[in-house]
């Protein structure tokens, strides 16, 4: 058994309230999946030319700046970066087949949660009220999220078969 949540905003001045409006939203299917819980949310459209991506890696203290410096340096692209806990959201001008190669080569450890131009996908084991907490999702912003609290029924409760999965550029899916 799982929860699955989302919200699409059709205003726009309410894009500042998205995360408030949809954390309390994933919160209250904690009792359909108390086990792992994640989101996709839809933010800030970065330039055409740019892809926004999301990195995981399970230490909390890893060292997400080295990783922004090295994209500089092999892509040549001014890189920004967010840390929210076991993941960042890296921005820079890069070819999505160049940094997936790149990603792979020089980072094997770390996790790709996501990559495109607006979405941002996170996910961790705990209670679906400590991943919030832990994402500080109240604060974010943005149109449209979807959300997932997982019930391990089958396999083992992980970072990786947490939802929501990346089926491709500004795409996810959750299913049960």
């Amino acid at each position: 058994m799982c929860g699955i949540v989302g919200l699409f905003l059709k205003k726009q001045a309410l894009e500042p309230q998205l995360g408030r409006l949809f954390s309390t939203m994933l919160d209250c299917m904690s009792s359909r999946g108390p086990d792992s819980a994640g989101f996709a949310i839809y933010g800030e459209t970065v330039p055409e030319g740019s892809l926004k991506v999301t990195l995981q890696h399970p230490d909390e203290r890893f060292a997400w700046g080295q990783v922004a410096r090295a994209m500089e340096g092999e892509f040549r692209s001014r890189v920004s970066h967010q840390v929210f806990s076991t993941h960042a959201v890296f921005t820079l001008a890069a070819k999505e087949g160049d940094l997936r190669r790149y990603l792979k080569r020089t980072y094997p450890d770390l996790r790709l949660m996501s990559i495109g131009r607006r979405i941002e996908i996170m996910k961790e084991v705990g209670s679906p009220c400590s991943v919030l907490k832990r994402f500080h999702v109240e604060q974010m912003s943005g149109t449209h999220a979807i959300g997932h609290t997982r019930m391990a029924t089958e396999s083992a409760v992980s970072t990786a078969g947490s939802h929501p999965f990346s089926t491709g550029q500004d795409l996810c899916l959750v299913h049960n």
